[in-house]
């Protein structure tokens, strides 16, 4: 089943989707514009009502623009001196085709082609950091690249040569997952095959051992590509990886491989889990609850479920070997709970989740003052429980505008 799953509470969840049918909005959350301080949004069971009638816009999205993306298209990180990553410029892709912003999605691209790749995405693997210098001057700060922004690239354009018909885009997302599966995809001993952080720097002792990051391995993506070369194994190795690495139910940030002794806590970050692993929160609640990976998916969350659920907190870092309260995280982590609530059926967590999340709204963006990576959890979240996108049982992504017809 795609979307989310809505069974004994509306009638909107989703259902068997078609290949290459329109897909079904899942259940809707109140807009953003709703979530004002002092005023509770509306019971999400009774929210549909509340959802934006105009399937093309996507105000919260317009928002992030305005502070967070120049007018060339760069992504800027107001927080870290006004530096760039491929991961912003990646997600500002999805987010544009999301809302059916072609010309948004173009900016972006250019901008990371032309500062991040060289001038070529085709031949050359974005940089994942850009910004200002030692002399003063602005350019790329480190030419690694970083494996899951290169993922998300190539991701989303394959899905706009898809749902805007664009074949040079499709082309183009072809050309990076050729280049990710050559440079960052790796045999690993005793595991199989599995996509490292980044081309440089995470082999050791000689090829004996890996550090891997679980948030880099959206199932969704991996299954969209299991077609076009190693993505299937890489898929199953990820699986593995949750289930061993996670036996408490919560992900770590960092994880190290071992080829004979196999997963153990990374001797950098070691046990810790935060602003990496939440992620891994978000793409366990975006699988469907009858589907087949939403086993393991869902087993690497239950520790910080728990956790949130006794203590009312979503802690900014747990200890993934013993799981409980900490210090408060910021908005972002209480809103990357949302669509596993939603997926769950548990709407009175995901009430008590939304109303958190309120408390942090400042009349355009969440948090004071507003912070690049929280909105980008909250846009992956709220564009996913209010219906603006989903996958299906391939990973093929569902957008509401492309339903309504709106976009080009």
């Amino acid at each position: 089943m795609t979307g989310v799953v809505i069974a004994g509470f509306l009638l909107l969840g989703g259902a068997q989707v078609p290949p290459d049918a329109a897909p079904r909005a899942p259940a809707r959350l109140p807009p953003p514009a709703a979530l004002v301080p002092h005023v509770p949004p509306p019971p999400i069971d009774e929210a549909i009502a509340a959802a934006p009638a105009d399937a093309c816009t996507w105000p919260l999205l317009a928002r992030y623009v305005e502070r967070f993306v120049e007018a060339d298209g760069r992504v800027v990180d107001r927080t870290d001196d006004g530096k760039s990553t491929s991961e912003g410029q990646a997600y500002a892709l999805f987010f544009a085709l999301v809302g059916g912003d072609r010309a948004l999605f173009d900016r972006v691209l250019a901008w990371a082609e032309t500062n991040l790749a060289r001038g070529d995405l085709g031949r050359h693997l974005p940089a994942w950091k850009w910004g200002r210098k030692a002399d003063g001057s602005w350019g790329v700060l480190d030419p690694n690249a970083a494996s899951d922004a290169d993922l998300w690239i190539a991701y989303a354009l394959h899905e706009a040569g898809r749902l805007w018909n664009e074949p040079r885009y499709d082309a183009l997302g072809a050309r990076v997952l050729r280049n990710v599966e050559a440079r960052e995809v790796a045999e690993l001993a005793g595991l199989g095959p599995m996509l490292l952080p980044g081309p440089r720097g995470f082999v050791h002792e000689k090829g004996r051992s890996w550090r891997l990051n679980p948030s880099y391995l959206p199932p969704q993506l991996l299954r969209r590509f299991r077609d076009r070369g190693p993505w299937q194994g890489v898929l199953d190795s990820a699986g593995r990886l949750l289930r061993e690495s996670a036996p408490r139910g919560c992900a770590a940030d960092w994880v190290l491989y071992h080829r004979e002794r196999g997963f153990g806590v990374d001797p950098v970050r070691g046990p810790a889990g935060s602003y990496d692993a939440i992620r891994v929160y978000l793409w366990a609640g975006f699988l469907d609850r009858d589907d087949p990976l939403r086993g393991t998916w869902a087993g690497a969350v239950q520790g910080l479920w728990n956790v949130w659920s006794e203590s009312g907190t979503v802690p900014e870092v747990v200890d993934v070997t013993a799981p409980g309260p900490g210090h408060e995280g910021p908005p972002g982590f209480v809103a990357a709970l949302l669509p596993e609530a939603v997926s769950r059926g548990d709407f009175a967590a995901a009430e008590r989740l939304e109303a958190a999340l309120a408390r942090s709204w400042n009349g355009a963006l969440y948090g004071d003052p507003p912070t690049y990576y929280d909105q980008n959890l909250i846009l992956f979240a709220r564009g996913f429980v209010e219906g603006r996108f989903s996958f299906d049982a391939e990973g093929r992504l569902q957008t509401r505008w492309a339903e309504g017809g709106c976009g080009e």
